[in-house]
């Protein structure tokens, strides 16, 4: 009865955990629709920003041509049409028209119809022609400006036509449409015209019975200049396909589904096979305490189910062993903690407590790191840390120093801990002029790369420490503590005052002297000693400087 009964209960528990799986699957699929729906609307706003930009530029292409044209209007004819030529070279969409003082035309580069008579619109004003400098009234409508001489007028316009939206859908990724009034005067080859009269500013999710899906929004460019009086206004419209999208997410969904369903298949079978072992597990357990009631110390056949059933066996019978042999009771504790657990737990090098060593630390900060930050993605930033950390973490471990911890972009190593080298001064200041080197190099890599300089500040001091395990039983770190420390952070702090990149105590200038070339830099303040501290900057390593004269000659 208790087989059954188990069993039951377990399986049922199995299943209901994949039965509530699957009902999540419809709201799972219907989040995921609109999240993908919502990813596409977001794009509409960027694709008209894009387009927004485009003509920007445009307009600034035409506003040069236009003050370049006009410094030849007043010259040879011959003159001024090849440097409109040369200009339409750089700028092919552009059209240029010469007029006299009167406005009856003179000249014109790249329209097919230039009209006889100068157009009145403003000077040195952005406008809206119907069909630009052309004379034809199919012609699109361009964007124009006009600049004047004493004698001659430069009409320079940009045509919106076929040839402006496919560069523009090349260079955006979508189809355009321009209408004026109810008249379609241009789309793409691609672009869904049955959807133009859903199209809305904030864009609209669009689809078709007969298959498709677009993303369509209408909107102005607000760089577009005002048309002529008594012309219609001019829309656009954008539109993106996202019916490869619609597909993928649907497909992906099934597949979820089709997965979802094999694994819950096969959770109620696993669980039904666990189930039947364990009530089995059970009933062995349930029919030995029956049977110890009546004094009968009898052992359960352990059944390998690797979780608490096992565990339970296992201790049933040890608590059999137990009322059989009480006097073995302690030898049989004594299996979970054995004598050699002990000593390793009681002699471990695990402990809290440290010694007092003399030891040279040096501070290491990035300068205008916050600034920098700003202007990048946190996965640039890693990337530019993690190679300025590397090119700096291996100048101190080249000269025998440990890095103790970093703090934000600012590193603290510690020369002489927690073996001292005996020249661990000389090291620390040997590893801060390579560190120097190092980012002289890593900055010129980075200029290639398009990435920016880095600057840093080094502060070095020598001094009484105390090294060791510091923190609590449960958590603890390997480090040094003392007035040193402050010391060798405000020696850091201090080049930014000094405008300069590295600054020594006279303490570590005494004991590294005879290898570095290091100048006087003053003396400085700190809390909680009385004098003052002599600091020096170092200029190079006395070795290096001999290296590099015998190179030279």
């Amino acid at each position: 009865m208790l087989l059954g009964t188990v069993r039951r209960k377990l399986t049922a528990l199995v299943a209901f955990s994949a039965l509530a799986a699957l009902v999540v699957v419809p709201i799972l699929s219907w989040l995921m629709h609109r999240q993908l729906i919502d990813e596409v609307d977001d794009r509409v706003p960027a694709a008209i920003a894009g387009f927004e930009q485009e003509l920007s530029d445009d307009l600034r292409d035409l506003d040069v041509t236009a003050r370049q044209l006009v410094k030849w209007a007043d010259g040879d004819r011959p003159q001024f049409i090849k440097q409109a030529e040369s200009f339409r070279e750089a700028y092919p969409d552009l059209d240029v028209v010469l007029y006299d003082a009167s406005g009856a035309l003179v000249a014109s580069s790249g329209c097919d119809q230039p009209q006889a008579h100068l157009p009145a619109i403003a000077v040195d004003q952005h406008v809206l022609l119907p069909h630009g400098c052309e004379a034809s009234p199919t012609a699109p409508p361009a964007i124009a400006i006009v600049h004047r001489t004493a004698g001659m007028v430069v009409l320079v316009c940009l045509p919106l036509d076929a040839n402006y939206f496919d560069n523009a859908r090349a260079k955006l990724g979508l189809e355009l449409a321009m209408r004026a009034g109810e008249q379609l005067l241009h789309a793409t080859p691609r672009f869904p015209k049955y959807h133009i009269a859903e199209a809305t500013r904030d864009g609209v999710i669009a689809e078709r019975k007969t298959g498709g899906t677009w993303a369509v929004a209408s909107f102005v460019p607000p760089s577009l200049p005002p048309q002529v009086q008594g012309q219609p206004q001019l829309e656009f419209y954008s539109a993106l396909d996202v019916t490869d999208i619609k597909d993928i997410v649907r497909r992906h969904l099934l597949i979820a589904i089709a997965i979802l369903g094999a694994v819950t298949i096969a959770s109620v079978t696993l669980g039904w096979r666990l189930a039947s072992r364990m009530s089995r597990a059970l009933a062995r357990v349930n029919h030995a305490v029956k049977r110890l009631e009546q004094q009968e110390y009898v052992k359960v056949d352990v059944v390998k189910t690797g979780d608490e059933l096992e565990d339970l066996a296992t201790g049933f019978n040890a608590m059999v062993d137990g009322l059989q042999e009480r006097d073995k009771l302690r030898s049989t504790m004594g299996k979970y903690m054995t004598e050699e657990l002990v000593k390793h737990v009681l002699a471990g090098a695990v402990e809290l407590g440290g010694k007092t060593l003399e030891v040279t630390i040096l501070f290491c900060d990035l300068r205008d790191f916050t600034s920098l930050s700003e202007k990048r993605s946190a996965h640039e930033i890693v990337e530019i840390l993690n190679e300025y950390f590397t090119e700096m973490v291996d100048c101190v471990m080249g000269e025998g120093g440990v890095v103790d911890k970093y703090i934000g972009d600012n590193i603290m190593a510690v020369f002489g801990a927690p073996v001292s080298r005996g020249d661990d001064a000389a090291r620390a200041v040997r590893a801060a002029v390579h560190m120097r080197e190092a980012l002289a190099k890593l900055n010129a890599r980075f200029e290639q790369l398009g990435r920016p300089k880095l600057r840093f500040g080094i502060g070095l001091h020598t001094g009484e420490v105390v090294a060791g395990n510091i923190g609590s039983a449960k958590r603890m770190e390997y480090t040094v503590i003392g007035d040193a420390v402050n010391l060798a952070s405000r020696l850091e702090s201090k080049t930014k005052e000094l405008g300069t990149d590295l600054l020594i105590s006279d303490a570590t200038y005494e004991k590294a002297k005879g290898v570095i070339d290091g100048e006087a830099a003053g003396e400085i303040k700190v809390k909680g000693r009385e004098q003052a501290v002599q600091i020096y900057k170092v200029v190079g390593i006395k070795a290096q400087r001999k290296t590099s004269s015998s190179d030279a000659a």
